[in-house]
């Protein structure tokens, strides 16, 4: 117990340092606090939905026995915290229909008022006016601005020297190749935010701050973080946010030929976006460019090293290299799950959904979908309609980088796997604690055995 001395008297103001930790603490309770009592009692209860936010935060494939729990009760689950579909067709109608939005529901009378004074003041992934969860026409406006970065043919322009980066890369790594390495630290996550960074203008030196930026905010799409793990995620936001920043100020002062730079004077010519709207945009499409990406190189290397027939139809047909990307990306992909609000009464698989209603769409259960790919726990490099996977979702939210992420997926699993053909992966690999996005957090290998 602290003395009276150290405990503020009443009528004294606050400083700004207390003021701060108390938004921080009253935000984790409005935001996660409750919500965590919510799922506990809910899951307690045996609500799927409920159980399957919990067991996700693990990382553990258990999430897929719990997917294929909750499509056995059909194209709609009623949890008692929304709506659940696992069915392909449904899943799509949801991200493609106008009678939902992204966003959550906004808090309304007292609590909205709390809610609204405890947010903090750095830019979060999953508020306005992040791409994430805006619509049109702000999100016409912004996604029009950096489209044409990554079309096919932009990203086609990019592929030697993305095959440059994974065989210096492979270079590097080859001295150490006869004891266990991090492929997540040394590879995985290194050649795509190389990629992404010189896309976007990031110099070599922040590079290494930049990741790490990425992967402690990656929990800041989940709801239910314990009050550590929010406050990790908080000051890592908030970094991520200050260097940004400075960051966008130094381009101004010695512009270049990238995405940013020129984002950066579009908004300077008042044709672009404001302050706000600048940093948001640049700081989820740099993020996004690798984030999801680390994870579809470390679920491809497990894919594959887990069935050596596959590697061998890779290896006898080097044309399949693109089809095994998008197998990889069906069976394991690096987002799981996204959310949607119905702005309308309307149905989803032929069941009534009302207006202000949560439907979580499961990517990773429509990818496994039966009604539409054949033996769908199996994980075939030739499968035929492989493509119509949705991990990267649907409709206007069609991931930006896709084309992008598919070029680097194909790039970096085949250039790891034909220059090491025997590598072994390791005891301890581990998951990443994310209920969202699915990826390796650490996947040790011996390289050549």
């Amino acid at each position: 117990m602290s003395s009276p001395a150290s405990r503020p008297v009443r009528g004294t103001p606050v400083g700004p340092g207390v003021g701060r930790e108390l938004r921080s603490g009253v935000h984790w309770g409005v935001a996660h606090g409750l919500p965590i009592l919510v799922l506990r009692r809910a899951a307690g209860r045996g609500d799927l939905q409920a159980r399957l936010v919990r067991v996700g935060a693990t990382g553990t494939d258990e999430v897929f026995d719990l997917i294929e729990e909750i499509r056995s009760h059909g194209p709609l689950y009623r949890s008692r915290l929304g709506h659940v579909t696992t069915d392909h067709a449904a899943v799509r109608h949801v991200l493609t229909s106008d009678d939902f939005r992204t966003g959550l529901p906004t808090a309304q009378g007292a609590l909205g008022r709390v809610t609204r004074w405890a947010a903090p003041d750095s830019l979060h992934p999953v508020e306005p006016p992040s791409l994430l969860v805006t619509e049109p026409p702000d999100h016409t406006r912004y996604r029009r601005l950096v489209t044409r970065v990554f079309t096919m043919r932009a990203v086609e322009r990019l592929r030697a020297r993305t095959e440059e980066i994974a065989a210096d890369l492979l270079d590097s790594l080859a001295p150490r190749a006869t004891g266990p390495i991090d492929l997540v630290e040394t590879y995985c996550a290194v050649l795509p935010v190389t990629v992404i960074a010189e896309i976007l203008g990031v110099p070599e030196r922040d590079r290494g701050q930049v990741l790490a930026f990425g992967s402690a905010a990656a929990p800041s799409l989940d709801l239910g973080l314990g009050f550590w793990r929010y406050r990790s995620v908080s000051r890592a936001l908030a970094r991520f946010d200050d260097w940004l920043g400075e960051h966008l100020e130094s381009l101004r002062r010695d512009p270049g030929d990238d995405l940013l730079s020129q984002l950066v004077a579009a908004r300077e010519e008042g044709r672009g976006l404001d302050e706000t709207e600048l940093k948001a945009t640049a700081g989820l499409v740099l993020a996004a460019g690798f984030e999801t990406t680390v994870n579809l190189l470390g679920n491809g290397i497990s894919l594959l090293h887990d069935h050596p027939d596959q590697r061998a139809a890779l290896a006898a047909d080097p044309s399949l290299w693109p089809n095994a990307v998008e197998e990889a990306l069906r069976l394991d992909p690096p987002v799981l799950l996204t959310g949607r609000m119905a702005v309308r009464d309307t149905e989803v698989g032929g069941a009534p959904v009302r207006r202000g209603a949560m439907v979580t769409a499961i990517l990773g259960g429509a990818n496994r979908d039966p009604a539409v790919f054949t033996d769908p726990l199996r994980f075939d490099v030739a499968r035929p309609n492989a493509r119509e996977h949705i991990s990267f979702s649907a409709g206007r939210h069609h991931c930006l980088g896709a084309q992008l992420a598919r070029m680097e997926g194909e790039v970096g699993l085949r250039a790891i796997w034909e220059r090491f053909p025997d590598l072994r992966l390791e005891p301890g690999a581990g998951r990443r604690e994310t209920r969202i996005l699915r990826g390796f957090e650490r996947l040790p290998a011996t390289l050549r055995p």
